[in-house]
């Protein structure tokens, strides 16, 4: 496995865009004057408790205010209140909280109009950015994520990511870190530390101390609301999250960045500093690595597989459907249930990419092709669950219903990405599919019958995409001879639809 970062520097956005042995897997951006990220504390006030939805309205400086649940309190919501309270008024100077005196754990069935009065002041933290006409969801219960831990202050309890499978180091690190651990705080040890030894993850919890240090500094006599601590940029949080062994490469088109992601590295993993790089050309950084070609093509509402096989993705404003269907093939099956299980699972490999990379959250219900073997419809859902195992939202999955549906729930924390992939119709009204679009699927079927071993291939198309194969040096059925040695004779068809094309052998027959 291979794992690239390639990042896009704009004069008001970042972009980020992580690819996967050549493919885009996510793709994020950070916007300048994006005032809420997940992550990110404010010292807020209560707007107003309401008891019917066991939740209160926060105002955090957003138009809509936040909404904290009940369940979003944390058991230590009044030992923070009343911290909050004498920090912010400066008659608490010391933030260990070894010396503070804990309240009693808040019921876990009692009422939020118990528990919180309006004009209180109190430390949220950013659970989801505002998505739509809702303002953030946001949490009292507060963590700061560090490299290899993060820190849970009004807390004692000390837990490991059940990613790490081995009861040993599970018991290593659980010891460790209860030699190192301050008073009143807790701590989550994340998957990369396993294996790491004590200092570093000493020195990663003193790095989350002064950040906890810092950020109560700012509370006293702070304006209501402010953000008094923000997450790390973008990069350098995606770095923090996913950084491992299996980076080749992080290439950013911005200097300044540059500096600021080499200088990270090199603190979380000095002999990997060298994989940071300054990309310095004409051509667009997205372009060179062949990152807008794949937007393109993966935003649609069909997204093209190989083998012939497609998705169709449906939006809707309670769900995502996503159905998937066999294309052409159906033709070629030794038999049916043969062909079902071997799309449906290229299918769930792409579902997996397309849920992180679109950022898809909620309900999503996939309709598979139906299988009528119970180790086949097995196969199916271990499959899936392993290709999102990488993911990083929480998520879901349910085994294949009678109907063949599988049916995910995904963690939403920002708004989905959604990127308009159709382009006004050069001869005539209304919208029409990019020709890239058309074209990488050309050129998949095509590289798909080479393999085959066909000889004189034939390819009829609209004259739209036939003249954008043809024109030009090297024109794309150009690259396609330098590259597979194979000339494709081009036949502009009036007759076709935009999106319609077929291959033909010598004698005129269709090639599937």
């Amino acid at each position: 496995m291979d794992k690239e970062l390639i990042i896009r520097s704009g004069s008001s956005a970042i972009d980020f865009a992580l690819i996967k042995d050549g493919k885009l897997v996510e793709l994020n951006k950070e916007e300048d004057d994006s005032n809420f990220a997940v992550g990110d504390i404010f010292i807020a006030k209560i707007r107003k408790a309401v008891p019917g939805l066991n939740a209160a309205f926060v105002n955090v400086g957003y138009t809509k205010d936040g909404f904290l649940h009940y369940h979003d309190l944390g058991p230590q919501v009044q030992t923070l209140l009343k911290f909050v309270k004498r920090v912010s008024t400066g008659k608490l100077k010391d933030y260990s909280l070894q010396n503070l005196t804990f309240e009693k754990d808040i019921d876990k069935d009692g009422s939020v109009a118990e528990v919180l009065k309006s004009n209180q002041s109190l430390l949220v933290q950013v659970m989801k950015e505002p998505i739509s006409t809702k303002g953030p969801r946001i949490s009292s219960e507060l963590s700061l994520p560090g490299r290899y831990i993060v820190l849970v202050p009004f807390s004692n309890r000390v837990s490991v990511s059940q990613k790490i499978e081995s009861k040993e180091e599970k018991d290593r690190l659980k010891r460790l870190v209860k030699s190192i651990k301050p008073k009143g705080f807790g701590v989550i040890v994340r998957t990369v530390a396993e294996g790491k030894k004590v200092a570093e993850l000493d020195r990663d919890l003193q790095n989350l101390m002064s950040r906890w240090t810092a950020m109560c500094k700012k509370l006293y006599k702070a304006p209501h609301p402010s953000k008094v601590l923000g997450e790390l940029n973008r990069g350098s949080s995606i770095l923090r999250d996913i950084f491992n062994d299996t980076f080749s490469s992080i290439v950013v088109d911005e200097e300044e960045l540059y500096t600021q992601l080499k200088d990270y590295v090199a603190e979380i993993a000095p002999n990997k500093e060298s994989i940071v790089k300054l990309y310095q050309s004409n051509v667009p950084i997205f372009e060179k690595f062949g990152i807008e070609r794949q937007i393109k093509t993966s935003f649609g509402r069909t997204v093209s597989m190989s083998k012939g096989a497609y998705l169709i993705i449906e939006h809707t404003e309670a769900m995502h459907v996503i159905d998937v269907n066999s294309g052409n093939r159906s033709n070629k099956a030794k038999n049916q249930e043969e062909t079902a299980l071997e799309v449906n699972l290229i299918s769930a490999t792409e579902i997996a990419r397309q849920l992180r990379l679109r950022d898809m959250g909620g309900i999503i219900v996939v309709d598979f092709i139906d299988m009528n073997k119970a180790e086949n419809r097995k196969a199916l859902f271990d499959h899936l669950r392993e290709e999102m195992s990488d993911d990083r939202a929480k998520h879901k999955i349910l085994p294949p219903s009678k109907f063949g549906l599988i049916q995910i729930t995904r963690q939403r924390v920002r708004p989905e990405t959604n990127i308009k992939t159709r382009e006004e119709n050069p001869n005539g009204t209304g919208e029409i599919e990019a020709p890239i679009i058309v074209i990488d699927k050309i050129k998949t079927d095509l590289e798909r019958l080479i393999k085959k071993n066909h000889k004189k291939i034939t390819l009829s198309a609209h004259p739209f995409i036939a003249a954008f194969l043809t024109r030009g040096f090297p024109s794309p059925r150009s690259q396609w001879f330098f590259d597979h040695k194979r000339w494709v004779k081009i036949l502009p068809r009036d007759a076709y639809t935009y999106m319609e094309y077929h291959f033909h052998d010598k004698n005129g027959e269709v090639l599937d």
